[in-house]
């Protein structure tokens, strides 16, 4: 299990600045991945066409043009730019941007002219994102999509990939992370749809990094699929699942596409698969955060709360970093509040600010509480090691008090501001 949680009694100093340098530096690695595989995804359309390609993702994206040209490219249609360098121009054309991804049915969260003009990374990577998974995965498979009548296209894919990887004893992809990392499921899917290409043993002999360089090779020399991945970005503890989804797709869009109902309904009752159906969570430590006295009677007798949960290690810890990168941007965004004006009139407006702010933890929530409920489910499972039963112990206990921490000085903040804007 890769290592997330501190040891030791303590949840606070030095302990828990170091878990959140873990986890900043693990989302800045994957927003890093993001960017190198995006711009390869771009460059790649743009080279057919003829169009320069991008240099840096965070630069050249800002005065819209790029994007602009992006979508004339997938769409098929000429759209006007704004040539001045203003950044009136810029907004203008980012706007027509958003504009055309509106008329496209594609999804957009928070995502503004302004954020991507003034160049926010992640805003960025998640408009590319966006554009990707309309253009890249769900066009790709909306053939198979309404043939079997379903809408989940990441669980299409992995049927796929499950089927076409079935006859490898060594593959067992679950996910697409840490299922990806040795470099054998890449091989596989390849193998098993060309097998005259190269021999399955002396793929088996190689190291990670080999097979996934050979794998990706393969793809490039034989199917014409450019290399989206690098080796070193995917032969990690965990891997960035976007980029390993565009690059399955590829592969997807290239190879024989036989995927049945049963093989959906396989992936539908993995056992190791991550499932949360629970609602209306209540956040607690007594309730989430198991102790050392009552681990056994949580291994025989599985809490109401958690009946609906099938999880294992590495969907725990993606779901795990997923909430703990929010979490951090929360308590930033809540330090970065000015403090409470003595005029009523701008306290006004600063509750109306931290209301919004209010509403965003509370969407949150069930978020937080679904991590909590699967680690308690691991524990109860009876199948951890006494370190990794330790290690979530640790991880649920820091991600419930910082939870309750951001909580109560939240709430100390709204009463403070409704006292004074009375």
């Amino acid at each position: 299990m890769a290592k997330v949680g501190v040891k030791g009694d303590s949840l606070d100093g030095s302990q828990t600045n170091e878990f959140s340098d873990i986890i900043k530096w693990r989302s800045d690695e994957h927003d890093a991945v993001q960017k190198k595989t995006f711009t390869k995804w771009i460059n790649a359309r743009f080279s057919k066409s003829g169009k320069l390609p991008v240099k840096d993702l965070f630069v050249d994206l800002r005065d819209g043009r790029k994007l602009l040209d992006l979508l004339e490219d997938l769409t098929g249609n000429t759209l006007s730019k704004e040539r001045g360098s203003t950044r009136v121009h810029a907004l203008n054309n980012v706007d027509r941007v958003l504009q055309v991804l509106y008329q496209n049915n594609v999804e957009l969260v928070n995502i503004g002219g302004t954020d991507i003009v003034d160049g926010n990374h992640k805003l960025t990577l998640g408009l590319i994102w966006s554009i990707i998974l309309n253009w890249q995965v769900k066009d790709v498979m909306k053939d198979i999509m309404s043939s079997l009548q379903q809408t989940n296209s990441e669980k299409i894919l992995l049927s796929w990939v499950r089927q076409s990887t079935r006859p490898y004893s060594q593959v067992n992809v679950l996910n697409f992370t840490t299922s990806w990392t040795d470099g054998l499921a890449f091989n596989a899917i390849l193998h098993r749809h060309r097998p005259g290409l190269f021999s399955w043993d002396s793929v088996a002999r190689m190291s990670p990094i080999e097979r996934l360089e050979h794998a990706f090779s393969i793809a490039k020399t034989h199917l014409g699929i450019e290399k989206l991945l690098d080796p070193e970005d995917v032969a990690v503890a965990l891997p960035d699942k976007k980029s390993i989804i565009m690059y399955v797709t590829s592969l997807f869009e290239v190879l024989p596409q036989q995927v049945t109902i049963e093989d959906i309904r396989e992936v539908e009752t993995l056992p190791r698969r991550y499932k949360m159906e629970s609602e209306d969570v209540q956040l607690s430590s007594q309730q989430y955060v198991s102790t050392d006295d009552d681990a056994e009677s949580s291994r025989a007798e599985t809490p109401s709360t958690v009946t609906e949960i099938e999880v294992d290690l590495d969907s725990y810890q993606v779901a795990l970093e997923e909430v703990l990168v929010w979490l951090l941007s929360a308590e930033d965004a809540l330090h970065d509040q000015p403090a409470i004006s003595d005029n009523v009139e701008e306290v006004k407006d600063q509750f109306s600010t931290h209301e919004s702010f209010m509403m965003e933890l509370t969407a949150h929530q069930s978020s937080v509480g679904n991590v909590l409920q699967a680690g308690n489910q691991l524990i109860a499972q009876g199948t951890l090691t006494e370190e990794e039963e330790n290690e979530i112990r640790e991880q649920m206990g820091l991600l419930n008090n910082r939870w309750e921490t951001l909580r109560v000085n939240s709430m100390n903040r709204q009463a403070s501001e409704c006292i004074l804007k009375e």
